[in-house]
């Protein structure tokens, strides 16, 4: 059975949300910022609250969590 948009996307999150390996979320962030460049999925990513999880992770003492936060939010901003 395949996934529809919104379940992979909430698939994403929640593997970013369960997961404890820093490079496992790395990767989860970077696709779900790839996703975030396509103004279709903006809906999807609201109603998921992606926006606020990049928003967190600009505390995170992890840089690259924090670097793929930065460019997806700078990104929102210019879009």
């Amino acid at each position: 059975m395949e996934l529809g948009r919104l379940e992979y996307l909430q698939a994403l999150v929640t593997e970013f949300q369960v997961t404890d390996s820093s490079e496992a979320k790395e990767q989860v962030l970077a696709n779900l910022a790839n996703f975030a460049y396509d103004p279709k999925n903006y809906e999807y990513l609201r109603q998921l609250q992606v926006l606020d999880l990049f928003l967190d992770m600009l505390t995170e003492d992890n840089e690259t969590l924090v670097e793929f936060a930065i460019g997806k939010n700078c990104t929102r901003v210019h879009s």
